[in-house]
């Protein structure tokens, strides 16, 4: 009962890279709010626990410091041009928080707290590693073919595949350095615990799931509402998410299934024009070779809702990433129970159990995604079985009170309270 009392009126200050809808809806912005269970398990713990306050910081585009109470929720934004060392030492000696909650590694939001307040009961959320990812962001694909494929675009904004890489080595060095100077992370696959044990071995590993977006939790994938022989893809803009390994196998399924359409979230990155990337250009020719470029259809940017609906119409789900830790979108096809088919890298392993939960295979054997993909279209009673073992396993993964829970649990061991 003490802690209970203690986690109470526990002061919590969250570290993020996105605005919540509610701030973002105050300022009147437009900045895309990209991670949605970062909200979602900021609500969970607040569900849980109303008494507990909660702050949440975060770079913007906009010019001045802010600092307002929306609801239960206190909001500092840094503007992002400016030194934030006295922003941050402001934020610190005034809402005086016992635990700061990094979310994610690879911004500079992280370290630039801890240079300017230190480390003392910092504890960091692994979200994915790009000081390991840069290590595969070209996807498999040649860096000649991605050079021939540079465009006007690129060389005007001076921005090739290989800047893009080094980019994100740069960002995997700063994240190193705050992963070496905190003594606490928080991670959920036998991946990203390995990783941070390798950077560093004397910081405490704590374990937690996520929690997803709230949608996802109140609907179902039924096989006879879905439309036949499709496929969706949650995103598809770098190498690294291997939408080019996709199109590489819809010629092998079309030969079993020549209906078969692929739908992917986001804008089209390829019939654009000017605008197209060499990455873009790269695809846009690998099209033009297996002439499918009519069966795939890029759907826009979606809301919450709209994306369940798109995995809910789909007859398969994939996740073809050359490399990722625990990828969100999986989760939220698992936890719809939409067939999924996944590349073997990182910790897709902790999620899926091949043949049980869903269908894996190597990144690099296209074949063997045509295969599965087929396997799903050709066989109803895999399909279901997959729809509800995935369920069932993701319900208990991304449960949210339990979430919320051994997150309140973590924080007060993080500040020593247990």
């Amino acid at each position: 009962m003490a802690n209970d009392r203690i986690a109470k009126f526990m002061k919590v200050l969250w570290i993020t890279n996105t605005l919540f809808p509610a701030i973002s809806k105050e300022i009147g912005s437009v900045e895309y709010f990209a991670q949605g269970w970062v909200y979602a398990g900021a609500k969970a713990i607040l569900d849980l626990n109303d008494e507990m306050e909660l702050a949440v910081a975060t770079y913007y585009t906009g010019k001045v410091f802010i600092e307002k109470k929306i609801n239960n929720i206190t909001y500092f934004l840094l503007p992002k041009q400016k030194n934030q060392e006295n922003d941050w030492k402001y934020i610190k000696d005034s809402f005086k928080p016992v635990v700061v909650h990094v979310q994610g590694t690879e911004y500079e939001y992280g370290l630039s707290y801890v240079k300017a307040c230190g480390s003392h009961a910092v504890v960091v959320s692994i979200q994915g590693l790009v000081s390991v990812i840069e290590k595969y962001y070209f996807g498999g694909i040649k860096l000649s073919h991605l050079l021939k494929s540079t465009t006007l675009r690129d060389i005007i904004r001076w921005d090739f595949a290989f800047n893009q890489k080094k980019n994100m080595k740069r960002r995997g060095t700063r994240e190193i350095r705050l992963l070496r100077n905190v003594g606490h992370v928080i991670g959920r696959t036998s991946w990203d615990r390995a990783h941070c044990w390798a950077i560093n071995p004397e910081a405490k590993y704590h374990f937690c799931n996520e929690t997803l977006r709230e949608s996802f939790y109140n609907k179902k994938w039924a096989l006879k509402n879905c439309q036949p022989h499709t496929i969706f893809l949650s995103q598809a803009h770098y190498p690294i998410k291997g939408i080019q390994q996709v199109i590489k196998a819809l010629p092998l399924i079309q030969k079993e299934y020549p209906d078969t359409k692929v739908y992917v979230a986001g804008h089209d990155f390829f019939n654009i024009g000017w605008r197209k990337n060499g990455f873009g250009n790269y695809i846009n020719k690998l099209l033009k070779q297996s002439n499918k470029d009519s069966k795939i259809e890029f759907l826009g940017i979606l809301t919450e809702e709209e994306m369940v609906d798109k995995y809910l119409n789909a007859h398969v789900f994939v996740c073809p990433s050359i490399i990722e830790n625990s990828p969100n979108s999986l989760g939220e096809a698992q936890l719809l129970g939409v067939p999924s088919v996944s590349s073997h890298v990182g910790g897709v392993l902790d999620m899926v159990k091949d043949g049980e939960t869903g269908l894996v295979y190597r990144y690099e054997e296209y074949e063997m995604l045509a295969k599965a993909v087929c396997n799903i279209f050709s066989d109803n009673n895999l399909a279901e079985r997959l729809s509800i073992n995935s369920r069932n396993i993701a319900s208990e993964r991304h449960d949210r009170l339990m979430n919320a829970k051994e997150l309140i649990s973590i924080y007060k061991s993080v500040c020593n309270y247990l």
